[in-house]
């Protein structure tokens, strides 16, 4: 990995990933913030206990997804996803996350916001 991308990697930022949909299969992309705490990245979203997003159903499924950087750096990186379900790790980490978007319902987040950690495959 070169050093604009861990450059870009330190940074909290808007970026694409690629899923593989859990029933159909198709790579499925979407848009959202990955997170970077302590050199290590998050992805969480916003509450809705109504539903299950369709990106977290399809890593549960299968963790693998792509990473697609696309502000100061353009880069596709192949990485895998954890699932964080423990409550005292989500609820660790989704403090910090509701620092950075100034939330104050961290209960509602730690029960009902999906949460994984990245790690970008080795050879990226």
């Amino acid at each position: 990995m070169d050093d604009a991308v861990q450059a870009a990697l330190a940074q909290s930022q808007t970026i694409d990933i690629t899923t593989t949909g859990a029933r159909t299969g198709r790579a499925r992309r979407v848009e959202i913030v990955l997170h970077n705490f302590g050199g290590r990245l998050f992805i969480s979203g916003i509450p809705n206990p109504a539903r299950k997003r369709g990106w977290l159903a399809n890593l549960e499924a299968n963790p693998a997804l792509t990473i697609h950087l696309k502000r100061t750096v353009q880069a596709d990186l192949p990485a895998h996803a954890r699932v964080i379900t423990d409550h005292l790790e989500r609820k660790a980490i989704l403090e910090q996350v509701a620092r950075v978007w100034n939330r104050r319902d961290l209960n509602v987040m730690v029960e009902h916001s999906p949460l994984i950690e990245v790690t970008i495959d080795a050879g990226a």
